[in-house]
């Protein structure tokens, strides 16, 4: 199926995201940045280079793809992608982590309570998540019922490389390659970091691809800043029938912005308004990069 968008457009969206997410977390003054300008254009290749079968307009269309978050505090990648993709307005990210929103610190799908502005959960939202490496095993359950259900919706998982040091995570993974589930995708943001240091220095997860195949899963290993490595991967993964698939993003934490990446201190910290500025200065200079190598 022929991408809705060109290489060009979906870059643009992916800086555009990056963008969105600083504004949304000076605003908040809290949140996470490394993780969420990491996974910008899995998201964008996910929602804009037609991977997922989604409608914004019917958020709960019975046929949708699933979308699974294990790793819930990306958080502000998930929304932009959402506002930008059309299920609700832009103007709504400003709400990130304020008294009232439906925009909480970890995606949310539960009602908003009586003294909240909306009445309604935020469409798009498949899952609540907080406490990491639950998600995979809500994505496990889910594909689990779509394949005794008979149906042809697929479900994707974004998962933390940290979050595979939970043995409740493993647990999730060894059902899934024992049950065949050819339905569920998982997409690990490998980053190499978590909140207290590199994932190789705490609790090394190498060799993580032996790993997912002895436990009978089929791996991808893709650059996950390679929109068209992203794609081409997640429509590899609806071709393989007899297994679950794992595409392992090599990423680098808190993409775009200078000082960020590489650096796990930003794992769970947002920026000030000046490193704000900053920071949208090198996004802009990004953009202007990816303009130039395409015109």
């Amino acid at each position: 199926m022929k991408p809705p968008h060109t290489l060009k457009e979906l870059e643009r969206i992916a800086a555009q995201i990056r963008e969105d997410i600083i504004r949304m977390l000076v605003e908040a003054g809290s949140g996470h940045s490394a993780g969420p300008l990491d996974l910008a254009d899995v998201f964008t290749a996910l929602y804009f280079g037609g991977v997922l079968r989604h409608n914004p307009k019917k958020p709960d269309w019975p046929e949708r793809d699933r979308l699974i978050m294990s790793n819930g505090h990306v958080a502000p990648v998930v929304y932009a992608t959402l506002a930008r993709a059309g299920y609700f307005p832009l103007k709504e990210l400003r709400t990130l982590r304020k008294f009232g929103t439906r925009l909480q610190g970890h995606v949310d799908r539960s009602t908003p309570g009586p003294r909240a502005k909306w009445s309604k959960h935020l469409p798009g939202i498949e899952n609540t998540a907080a406490s990491l490496a639950q998600g995979i095993g809500i994505a496990v359950g889910t594909a689990l019922a779509g394949v005794m259900d008979k149906k042809k919706w697929q479900v994707h998982c974004i998962t933390s490389d940290g979050e595979h040091d939970e043995g409740s995570f493993w647990e999730a993974i060894l059902f899934a390659g024992n049950r065949r589930l050819w339905n569920l995708t998982v997409i690990v943001d490998r980053n190499n970091i978590q909140i207290d240091g590199m994932t190789e220095d705490i609790a090394p997860l190498e060799p993580l691809r032996a790993k997912y195949e002895a436990f009978k899963w089929h791996v991808i290993d893709v650059d996950g800043h390679n929109i068209e490595q992203v794609i081409d991967a997640c429509n590899e993964a609806k071709a393989i029938y007899e297994k679950p698939v794992a595409i392992i993003a090599h990423t680098i934490a808190g993409k775009g912005v200078s000082f960020m990446e590489y650096d796990y201190q930003w794992h769970g910290k947002p920026p000030d308004p000046e490193q704000a500025k900053q920071a949208l200065r090198d996004l802009r200079s990004l953009r202007g990069q990816i303009v130039g190598e395409h015109e």
